[in-house]
């Protein structure tokens, strides 16, 4: 059982609200697109195609959904314009299930002698120090210790902000201000998480996507660091993306996943969008578990990815 199994299962209201924006976009516009219309052809296709792209779903997810629902169509010969809610949420609820075989509790935390460790990445204004200070809270709340760790050492503000958050949180920081080496900062955080024995680690890194040799060589020398004092760290690489971007997160993780081994994905912002599909698109695209999204500003807001609730929120206003 993972350790986010504490968090309860009654926070489907704010996930319901954090969709909305994306839910009006897509179901105001299949409804426009169906009026007049008294079966699923080609322009009813056409016209969904360009509703899921305008969502962020992205094209070749898209094209995908398309295809399965032209499938459905020629098989069973005649389906209405009133079934196309219920069939489209059921060919989304499959891809999903393809490309996220489990819904997952959390991070899974077996029983060891030393800290668990969690590198996150991302670029800047994703959202990822705000997506660090809520992981630890909710891992504080599930009854876990917590020591965060300062890597992001390229801007001050960076080092600031995450210590604010510790604050929030109430857990530990190891910083040493903006300039100081990243793996030095990770190095000395897994030390005294060690020598505390403390249960779980968050590594906050830079995310400068101008220069990927630059990058990849500094979370390689990150990770090189921190295996010296546990072997076998990381244990998971989480990288955090803003989903309100659309497509230019579906861009940035693609180039995350290219220099370094990102274990999960979590998606924040998706409150403040329209762009929610780019969820469906990247668990396509990437075959990368997203584990969280986030719904809102509360802590409790950043929530377990299920996908399941996921597209049932989505599709709330079909009444299906």
């Amino acid at each position: 059982m993972g350790i986010f199994s504490f968090l309860s299962k009654d926070k489907k209201q704010n996930l319901d609200k954090g969709l909305e924006k994306t839910r009006e976009n897509v179901f105001s516009k299949i409804s426009k697109a169906i009026i007049g219309k008294s079966k699923v052809d080609d322009e009813v296709l056409d016209n969904l195609e360009e509703i899921l792209i305008s969502a962020d779903v992205g094209v070749e997810t898209t094209i995908k959904i398309i295809n399965r629902i032209e499938a459905r169509v020629s098989k069973d010969k005649y389906l209405g314009t009133s079934e196309l809610n219920q069939l489209l949420k059921e060919e989304i609820s499959a891809l999903l299930s393809e490309n996220q075989e489990v819904d997952f509790s959390g991070f899974d935390l077996p029983k060891r002698d030393y800290p668990y460790v969690i590198m996150v990445v991302g670029v800047n204004g994703v959202g990822k120090t705000t997506t660090i200070g809520k992981l630890a809270w909710q891992f504080k709340q599930a009854g876990k210790s917590v020591l965060l760790g300062a890597s992001d050492t390229f801007r001050a503000a960076a080092v600031n902000q995450l210590i604010i958050w510790a604050e929030r949180a109430g857990v530990p920081i190891v910083a040493q201000g903006q300039d100081a080496d990243p793996a030095s900062v990770a190095f000395d955080t897994l030390r005294s998480a060690v020598a505390k024995k403390v249960d779980i680690v968050l590594i906050d890194t830079a995310g400068r996507l101008h220069n990927k040799v630059n990058l990849m060589n500094e979370l390689g020398k990150i990770k090189r660091v921190m295996q010296k004092v546990i072997p076998d760290a990381p244990h998971e690489v989480l990288l955090v993306l803003d989903a309100s971007t659309g497509q230019n997160a579906m861009e940035q993780a693609k180039q995350f996943t290219a220099v370094t081994e990102v274990t999960a994905l979590a998606l924040t912002k998706l409150d403040g969008t329209a762009k929610g599909g780019v969820v469906i698109g990247i668990s396509d695209q990437l075959k990368v578990p997203v584990k969280f999204i986030g719904v809102g500003e509360k802590m409790e807001d950043l929530q377990l990815f299920d996908k399941s609730e996921f597209v049932d929120s989505l599709f709330l206003s079909s009444g299906k």
